[in-house]
């Protein structure tokens, strides 16, 4: 059986989409906190203000994953552009289990924001 080789320049590209999505999520939680302040200034309630500080603190945790992610990618980026300096085009098993781990994390993380998200607009159709 022959072995695929995976190339950085594959890697860098796959680094550039997580890094665009990364950076939309950021732009997304702005927007969303910022509905927050508006809530926070039209409600009283107890009920609801423990519900806009459970979605405050769900968007600090997931700026927090974003900021992890970003870092561990360019970890991973300076990994591969030390091998590109060096002429070695061809990732070894180290760096692609490196890069599948990151995968992983997006791809959970996608999943997490995405239910996230769903729940948040159902509170904001509930409360604006």
């Amino acid at each position: 059986m022959e072995k695929e080789i995976i190339y950085n320049t594959n890697l860098h590209f796959e680094h550039q989409q997580w890094r665009s999505e990364l950076a939309f999520w950021e732009d997304e939680l702005k927007t969303f906190k910022n509905r927050l302040s508006e809530l926070i200034t039209r409600w009283t309630s107890k009920e609801v203000l423990t519900e806009l500080e459970h979605y405050q603190n769900e968007f600090i945790l997931h700026g927090g994953v974003i900021e992890d992610i970003t870092e561990a990618i360019d970890e991973h980026e300076i990994r591969i552009a030390g091998q590109s300096q060096m002429g070695i085009e061809a990732l070894d098993t180290h760096m692609v289990k490196k890069h599948l781990d990151i995968r992983e994390k997006m791809e959970m993380q996608r999943q997490i924001y995405a239910e996230l998200k769903k729940k948040f607009f159902r509170f904001l159709s509930k409360y604006m």
